[in-house]
């Protein structure tokens, strides 16, 4: 249910956020119609018109630009595809009378028309349809092919609204860099991923988190450039395995043939029958990249709700954002001597001791549960909520932070 959501009004409050920024220039209706490298800059130039075309100059330049990327083609990486292909209609539809459905989310794998039912959001239900072997394209991705594969579950044009549909190319594809020099990839410009485990956006939001972080302090003179290779080390191992998934999930899905569906239904009631429960599955690891060699280091930290100071919230909203040294022991900046507490909080690094009856309060104990099930007393976290590094004693923040600052200053690649 997290991965259930509206994407239009998630993009109309990314859109009012980016304008409510006054370091934030938008330019509408623009084409970039060139992007290179020049030195210690990178120039783009963008075309809006026939005639109207200009020349922009930034130190870096991030191709956000979706499955046909342009900026792909400056990066030039290596392009794998797993050559897993399917059209589906997708569907979005606005009952209007609120209905009970069950399951809410359902992958319906029949070979008559396989289909996914799930909820858009509050208020909304989406529909996705594969095409079948006979059909041709421009016969699915039409108004009247959505409500006649909608009337089959009592949604028609008197008792619901359809507000969109659209034929999607399902694909599984990466490339082996996001990296060239100043220019950069991420999200579907980077990787394509079927929706059968609901990872595409979420993963283009994860790479716009890693990188971010790492680009501020390059920016700032408080990085070496080589932080950013650590972007594609660390990301693409995880994207990789989650569209490997993907595809495996979706050879399972997308079968159109009764007697292979029929064979595929047997052996996975025969697997469940000896499983006894399915069980989820954690985000897969990322890659190596800035971490400390330690316990933990490279999982997604916990966060939960706290108490300061009479406030009460998510970590994130009470304590502060970014760089966080945590412990359940006592505040970790006292092991901090005067150089690695400037240089901690010249990155926007702060600290928390997170106990029951700490000055920041625990009050769900999940951060105990995290700090026992780890065996560890110090926990460093990145701005992109993975853990840089650990360490068993409050004292060891000291070696913790030394070496996030090493890893910060590395001019090499080892």
């Amino acid at each position: 249910e997290s991965l259930m959501f509206c994407q239009p009004e998630l993009e109309q409050i990314l859109d009012e956020r980016v304008r409510s920024l006054p370091s934030v220039h938008v330019a509408w209706g623009c084409e970039v119609v060139g992007v290179r490298e020049a030195g210690d800059h990178v120039e783009v130039d963008a075309r809006r018109g026939h005639d109207d075309t200009r020349t922009i100059r930034a130190r870096f330049a991030v191709g956000c630009d979706g499955a046909r990327s342009f900026v792909r083609g400056a990066v030039e990486p290596a392009w794998h595809d797993l050559g897993f292909a399917f059209d589906w209609l997708v569907v979005d539809v606005i009952p209007h009378e609120s209905r009970n459905w069950d399951p809410m989310n359902w992958q319906l794998c029949d070979p008559a028309r396989p289909t996914t039912l799930v909820s858009g959001g509050p208020g909304r239900r989406r529909w996705e349809f594969m095409r079948l072997p006979h059909e041709m394209l421009e016969e699915l991705n039409s108004e009247a092919a959505a409500w006649r594969l909608l009337e089959a579950w009592n949604v028609r044009p008197g008792n619901a609204r359809l507000e969109r549909h659209a034929v999607y190319t399902f694909r599984g594809a990466w490339a082996d860099a996001w990296r060239k020099g100043r220019i950069l990839l991420a999200g579907d410009a980077a990787h394509l991923t079927p929706p059968f485990v609901g990872q595409g956006m979420c993963s283009g939001l994860r790479d716009a988190a890693n990188l971010a972080w790492k680009l501020d302090l390059v920016l700032e003179g408080r990085a070496a450039e080589p932080l950013l290779d650590s972007y594609t080390t660390e990301r693409l191992p995880r994207v990789r395995a989650l569209i490997e998934l993907a595809v495996e999930l979706g050879r399972v899905i997308c079968v159109p043939d009764p007697a292979e569906a029929a064979a595929r239904d047997r052996r996975m009631i025969a697997v469940q029958r000896q499983r006894k429960e399915a069980v989820a599955g954690a985000l897969p690891a990322l890659g190596p990249g800035c971490f400390a060699p330690s316990r933990a280091a490279g999982e997604l930290f916990v966060q939960d709700r706290v108490r300061r100071e009479g406030a009460t919230g998510l970590f994130d909203d009470v304590v502060g954002r970014g760089f966080a040294l945590l412990s359940p022991h006592g505040d970790p900046a006292r092991a901090l001597g005067p150089e690695l507490a400037g240089f901690f909080e010249s990155i926007g690094g702060i600290t928390a001791h997170v106990a029951p009856d700490g000055p920041v309060a625990d009050l769900t104990g999940s951060y105990a549960r995290w700090f026992g099930e780890k065996g560890v007393a110090v926990a460093l976290q990145r701005p992109d909520y993975a853990v840089f590094g650990t360490a068993g004693t409050l004292e060891g923040t000291t070696e913790l932070v030394a070496t996030l600052r090493a890893s910060l200053a590395r001019t090499g690649r080892d």
